[in-house]
């Protein structure tokens, strides 16, 4: 017999409801604010913030630490 709930995530020592988001904490590094992980009946997805290609020379990346932007 199979249970009607949707089954909730493991992800390190924390479990995550279905649905949840999330972002890892990685020791030694901490929280990885790159990443972005979510629960899916179960099973952990996590991928990785897509950043368009920069255009210029020296790109910052002050606004989102993720991505590069032009000044």
């Amino acid at each position: 017999m199979q249970a009607d709930a949707p089954r909730a995530c493991r992800f390190g020592r924390r479990w995550y409801l279905n649905n949840e988001s999330w972002h890892p904490s990685v020791p030694p590094f901490g929280e990885m604010k790159c990443i972005l992980c979510w629960c899916v009946s179960g099973e952990t997805h996590c991928q990785r913030q897509e950043c368009p290609p920069s255009t210029c020379a020296s790109p910052a990346t002050r606004d989102n630490p993720c991505c590069a932007k032009c000044r």
